[in-house]
């Protein structure tokens, strides 16, 4: 508990109990992409009693101090995942709703010429594939 307790102060966030199961759901999970109703589902299962209105209050206030990246996929709620600092794309399944995580450099530079080509240069972007199982 006291890694999550240091990244919380780091953040500049108190350290709270939610805060420190919500850290530890989301550091521990196989899913690195999480609703708030998977962290709270995940919190039931442990025998946490941790509301879900805490549950989305806490996302929001880790997302504000740069803990967690919010996204946005079709389908329209939004899933979690530790901003862990390294940049890398998305791929959804529309079958099933994964979430695969790529990183792809041509990619990269691609993105980059374009911006350039038209007199501007990249500071963020986002790219999410929508993908389905070939038949």
């Amino acid at each position: 508990m006291a890694v999550e307790n240091q990244e919380l102060r780091k953040a500049g966030l108190k350290v709270t109990l939610p805060r420190v199961k919500i850290l530890q759901i989301l550091e521990s999970s196989e899913q690195h992409h999480m609703s708030a109703e998977d962290v709270y589902k995940s919190l039931m299962e442990a025998g946490e009693d941790v509301g879900l209105a805490t549950v989305y209050r806490v996302l929001t206030q880790f997302e504000g101090a740069g803990l967690v990246v919010r996204h946005n996929f079709d389908g329209g709620h939004s899933v979690f995942e530790l901003a862990r600092g390294d940049h890398h794309d998305h791929m959804v399944c529309t079958d099933t709703g994964r979430v695969i995580e790529f990183h792809n450099e041509e990619i990269e530079r691609l993105q980059d010429a374009i911006a350039e080509e038209h007199g501007y240069e990249i500071v963020g972007h986002s790219l999410v594939l929508y993908v389905k199982p070939k038949e």
